[in-house]
């Protein structure tokens, strides 16, 4: 069986959340967990949601929609907030309590949110919130940068992409490390073709620009790729590199 999560989108409904603006919580950490999913199934994680639209259930509900369903991890995508606006910026995870996989999860997803250009503000035990105590499995609770910090709010807009990346990436440096999934080996694709001629003068165009691209042609298409990385994180840097040049990519393992 696939290792599992459950990805909660915080708030949702008559709850939004945070809000500053007009800015809603309970839409980026909506847009947020679905991204986040994506990325995570199409790393062979098995991903369900506590919710796909704009409804509310209270996290007792949420908890236990997770407990019911078996998974093995629940991670839980929030925006934070302060009092006073445009005083503090930055991401923080918070866990039950500041030990096993769950702490190495939200430790690795901070890092990982720091390398896109947040502040750290590191992991907070916080065992009074139900969806920490309520889950049978381990849980992380990611805020994901401050929604009154116009500087976060402006992270979160233009980086949107590296930042799904990034906590997508955090959870499966951390599952890797911890023995828990088989380490991959990860490829970024950028064109998928029937005919042999557009692959090559897409791969030839790669080459020029000094990419490692190549061609595999063990499935029913063929597949243009860059790369070979035993880290993910790896694979996600060149993927960065190949978008900021412009190409559509995925990462495979």
């Amino acid at each position: 069986m696939p290792y599992s999560v459950m990805v909660d989108a915080g708030h949702g409904g008559r709850d939004p959340g945070a809000v500053y603006n007009g800015r809603q919580e309970k839409d980026d950490t909506l847009r947020l967990a679905l991204a986040v999913g994506e990325i995570l199934q199409d790393n062979g994680i098995d991903v369900s949601y506590t919710r796909t639209t704009d409804v509310y259930e209270t996290p007792f509900e949420k908890a236990t929609k997770a407990n019911n369903a078996g998974v093995d991890f629940f991670l839980s995508i929030h925006r934070n907030s302060f009092p006073t606006d445009n005083q503090v910026s930055g991401v923080e995870s918070l866990v039950y309590d500041l030990s096993g996989l769950k702490y190495q999860v939200a430790q690795d997803i901070n890092d990982q949110l720091e390398a896109v250009g947040f502040v750290n503000l590191g992991v907070k035990a916080r065992p009074n919130l139900v969806v920490l105590r309520r889950t049978k499995m381990p849980a992380v609770l990611v805020e994901a940068g401050f929604i009154n910090s116009d500087t976060d709010n402006m992270l979160f807009d233009n980086n949107f992409d590296a930042i799904a990346q990034a906590i997508a990436s955090g959870f499966l440096d951390a599952l890797n490390s911890a023995g828990v999934i088989q380490e991959n080996y990860y490829r970024v694709q950028v064109g998928l073709f029937r005919n042999w001629n557009y692959a090559e003068r897409l791969r030839n165009e790669l080459l020029e620009q000094d990419y490692p691209a190549f061609i595999d042609d063990s499935g029913p298409y063929l597949s243009v790729q860059v790369g070979g990385y035993d880290n993910l994180s790896d694979a996600v840097e060149m993927e960065r590199r190949l978008k900021m040049d412009g190409y559509q990519t995925l990462i495979i393992s």
